[in-house]
């Protein structure tokens, strides 16, 4: 039987060009279908268009976990512990407080809500990293 050839470790700088790049096709997507005029289908098109880099994004960071340490990889489902529970405290919340106090839509609307969970996970990584040094 023939083994398959051994994959070179990816670089955490290769997943931070990923998930930069990203970032930005969302940015540019963004600022596209809220300041211009698009066609419905174009702006269709763009809404979808983040997520073939995002998809790479979670392969790369997939691949790079499974060839962490057994430290690494704890650390980092700590931190996903962390975000994914207080992301659903902050939509609860903010769910429950829509109902009693009118929410700006340009603050609280989805497309502003989503940036809250890097943000959780980032704040869960900190946590977990203090336990562990």
């Amino acid at each position: 039987m023939l083994e398959s050839p051994r994959r070179k470790p990816l670089s955490g700088a290769l997943m931070f060009g990923v998930g930069v790049g990203w970032v930005v096709v969302y940015i540019v997507c963004l600022l596209v279908v809220k300041e211009t005029d698009v066609p419905r289908g174009v702006g269709i098109a763009l809404a979808f268009a983040p997520i073939l880099p995002f998809l790479a994004f979670l392969r790369i960071l997939g691949r790079v976990s499974r060839e962490a340490d057994e430290l690494h990889q704890r650390v980092q489902l700590e931190a996903l512990a962390f975000a994914y529970p207080a992301m659903m405290v902050l939509l609860m919340t903010l769910g429950l407080l829509e109902l009693v106090v009118p929410l700006s839509p340009d603050d609280f609307s989805l497309r502003h809500l989503w940036a809250y969970m890097p943000a959780l996970y980032f704040a869960g990584l900190a946590l977990a990293w203090r336990r562990y040094k």
